[in-house]
């Protein structure tokens, strides 16, 4: 008869659970800490040697490590230092030849002293590139044979059996950041840099996207001076964009929104007499079409208004909406 596998639960009180949770982050922030000794002349070496390379940066570990290795990988690639994973268990099965001349090989592991590890370390050193160990163990066969260390030892791990990686795979993702946040300093990254970098995200779009690129696929509502209020409630419903710009020639008088005509109604006056220049609010905020649309978003806050008529060398050429700006995820 198949045994079963028997669960066994603790039952532990709400403070328990509690102080498990904060004894955990303690420990995470005091390796975290911890590595400001890490950050030596070692560290600066590293980051000149990456800097003046050709080459891009190879990251390389397995289990945990790896997993941190991965997340490296990206935070570099999006400030502007082309970087590759390679899984240390894989690189001796083929993965080596992902290896350039001109590469730096960033092993990662918290032992350096992991069978793959030592078996990967000699091929490496064969090729001639050149290779620094995030090790958090600064006398393993991995420090011994790195070119530089990036110590990131720690006490203990969170775990109450510290076994579980935990504060030792912190500690190698704060050392990864701290290491592109240094190169991205060095490479004067800017955020016109960052956007061309991340041009499919809501962070990069609010660093390029233009109102050009929104108003344009709107309809330009407008409406001359003398407009009754039947053409202008014709003009604002047909076009969609809950307002209707007022024009002389190509030049903005003033604008009239959705809300202007309710407030209208709601006086009572004889609509029959009164023209889109009675109703219009003149001056309104505008916005010109080269601006940034995270500014025209900014000015609608500020207005509390969902639209802005747009200018183009003080021409009117159309409304940008709110709307536009949340499909875009900018907001």
């Amino acid at each position: 008869m198949k045994q079963k596998n028997i669960k066994k639960v603790l039952i532990k009180s709400s403070e328990e659970i509690q102080s498990i949770a904060i004894s955990t982050i303690d420990n995470e922030l005091s390796a975290v800490s911890g590595l400001k000794t890490s950050i030596n002349i070692d560290f600066v070496h590293c980051v000149e040697r990456i800097i003046q390379s050709d080459g891009r940066v190879i990251l390389t570990g397995i289990g945990k490590s790896a997993n941190i290795a991965r997340k490296i990988v990206s935070t570099l690639n999006s400030t502007g230092t082309p970087a590759i994973f390679m899984h240390a268990a894989d690189a001796v099965h083929g993965d080596l030849g992902i290896i350039r001349e001109d590469d730096i090989i960033v092993c990662m592991s918290k032992s350096g002293e992991t069978p793959e590890i030592k078996v990967l370390v000699p091929l490496l050193k064969s090729r001639k590139n050149f290779l620094i160990a995030m090790v958090g163990n600064s006398s393993s066969y991995l420090a011994k044979h790195a070119d530089l260390i990036l110590d990131t030892t720690v006490e203990k791990e969170a775990c109450p059996n510290n076994l579980v990686p935990t504060a030792s795979t912190t500690a190698q993702l704060v050392m990864g950041d701290a290491l592109a946040m240094a190169l991205l300093s060095c490479r004067g990254f800017t955020p016109e840099d960052f956007a061309r970098f991340h041009p499919g995200g809501s962070l990069g779009k609010r660093m390029y996207l233009k109102v050009s690129d929104l108003y344009k696929n709107n309809e330009k509502p407008m409406v001359g001076p003398a407009a009754d209020v039947k053409d202008v409630i014709m003009e604002i419903s047909s076009k969609r964009l809950g307002a209707a710009a007022v024009v002389e020639g190509n030049k903005l008088l003033g604008i009239i929104t959705d809300g202007d005509l309710r407030r209208m109604l709601e006086q009572k006056v004889d609509i029959g007499k009164l023209t889109a220049l009675d109703i219009m609010t003149a001056n309104p905020s505008t916005i010109e079409e080269d601006e940034l649309v995270v500014n025209a978003l900014e000015m609608m806050r500020e207005n509390k208004i969902t639209q802005l008529p747009v200018l183009k060398n003080g021409d009117y050429v159309g409304v940008v909406h709110m709307h536009d700006i949340v499909k875009e995820g900018i907001i």
